[in-house]
């Protein structure tokens, strides 16, 4: 079982640590970005990994990169990217803001490969995060310990790992392989037999759910779609320019010096800004496809709105779900081979932070400002949360509009406690530092 000792130890290697680590590399001394280490769980980094759709397109302009609203002159640029990979002039002519979703996952995956000190560790998926202590009893630092049973031990830790996929109640205890969450749409779509006559069953009314239910229909030909969502029907998201200010770095600041009953309303206003809502490109097309399927008669695709699932068996050859209509209240099963969850995430704490908060013997998993956790003032170690701090940061918190600026922040609290260069075991751990990028390979 190896052990590796770094200063700054950031799990995951998605946007939040990726933006993170391009800070470090521009803002903090050559020794500690040299003592930086991301974890990712993948072979590879890769943005939305389970919902790269070959036509999908990111919500957010290209502008909104791991770096430029902080450093517009770095080489790590969106644009700098599309320079380096011949494919400047081919956006220029595209006309957007906004650009597929694939190629802003290679785009990370370029920052990842291009990063000059700090490392990035494939393969290593966290099953537990523990706090080191001191003879003392003081937080010194910080234990990770992978799936494989190798550790690695850092002083100060980025948790930046995402969020948990929410796997509604009815649907737990199924068969793994007929419920597929949106996270791991494209990986197991793949897996499933390409007879005609499949019934699917969508579960969801946002983006995901909606990309799913259009998707499905080419990547399972011939298949029979359900889509069966709560609310009353799909909706764009409600955005203006003037709700988008609550997306500029900011507003972060207005936010969490707010009174919680006005950091409550906020979010409750601004839900449909990001959450429970699509794309006007996406509704129109779904809408047409829905169309186009009623003028031929086929009656294939099925939207249930006003509907609730309330139960869910695996009978061996295929689910059977109970619908029940929450205008009528009517009940009825519907027997399909496999269900695809446009359910989102969790809001709770990621299990892998709740354990840490366990372990420390915190009740309430709260950051500062700066986005570091209160682990007491005996504490040599620090620890920063990204993309699970909604409710005292604002709505923008998980997303990419606000990563360029957050980067900064908590890379200058980090080389504020950054501990002396002598003081560490060892700076560069052993294992996949590094993986070969290919642009555009998916």
């Amino acid at each position: 079982m190896s052990n590796h000792d770094v200063e700054v130890l950031a799990i995951g290697a998605g946007p939040a640590n990726l933006a993170l680590a391009v800070a470090l590399e521009e803002l903090a001394p050559a020794n500690l970005a040299d003592r930086t280490l991301l974890l990712e769980q993948g072979d590879r980094v890769a943005w939305q990994r389970g919902m790269l759709l070959p036509w999908s397109q990111s919500q957010v302009s290209f502008l909104k990169d791991l770096v430029t609203l902080r450093n517009p002159r770095s080489k790590f640029s969106f644009v700098n990217y599309l320079h380096e990979t011949g494919r400047l002039e081919d956006f220029i002519n595209l006309g957007t803001f906004t650009p597929y979703r694939s190629e802003i996952s290679d785009y990370q995956r370029w920052v990842a490969e291009s990063l000059d000190r700090v490392k990035v560790r494939y393969d290593s998926r966290v099953t537990s995060l523990r706090p080191r202590r001191d003879a003392g009893g003081a937080v010194d630092g910080w234990v990770a310990r992978m799936a494989d049973g190798t550790t690695v031990t850092g002083r100060q830790l980025v948790v930046g790992a995402g969020r948990d996929a929410n796997i509604p109640a009815v649907f737990q205890g199924l068969g793994a392989d007929r419920i597929i969450h949106s996270t791991e749409y494209m990986d197991r779509i793949v897996e499933r037999p390409r007879t005609a006559g499949q019934r699917v069953v969508v579960i969801g009314g946002a983006q995901s759910a909606a990309e799913m239910f259009h998707s499905v229909q080419q990547d399972l030909p011939g298949c029979e779609p359900t889509l069966v969502m709560r609310s009353i029907g799909f909706n764009h998201y409600e955005t203006s320019k003037f709700t988008n200010e609550l997306f500029y770095s900011g507003f972060v600041d207005e936010f969490f010096h707010a009174e919680p009953e006005a950091r409550a309303r906020i979010l409750q206003e601004m839900h449909r800004t990001n959450y429970a809502g699509l794309t006007p490109p996406m509704l129109e097309q779904l809408y047409r496809q829905v169309y186009l399927d009623r003028m031929r008669g086929r009656d294939r695709q099925s939207i249930r709105t006003m509907t609730q699932v309330t139960a869910a068996r695996d009978t061996g050859d295929e689910l059977v779900l109970t619908l029940v209509n929450q205008l009528t209240g009517a009940e009825e099963e519907i027997s399909c081979d496999v269900v695809l969850l446009g359910t989102g995430f969790r809001s709770a704490q990621p299990a892998v932070i709740q354990g840490l908060a366990d372990a420390l013997g915190i009740k309430d998993v709260e950051v500062g400002r700066d986005y570091r956790l209160d682990i007491g003032a005996q504490s040599t170690a620090t620890v920063h949360l990204q993309g699970v701090n909604e409710a005292t940061h604002g709505i923008a918190d998980s997303l990419l509009s606000i990563l360029a600026q957050r980067s900064e922040e908590i890379a200058r609290s980090l080389i504020r406690h950054a501990a002396p260069a002598a003081e560490l075991i060892e700076s560069v751990p052993a294992g996949r530092d590094r993986e070969p990028v290919v642009a555009g390979s998916h």
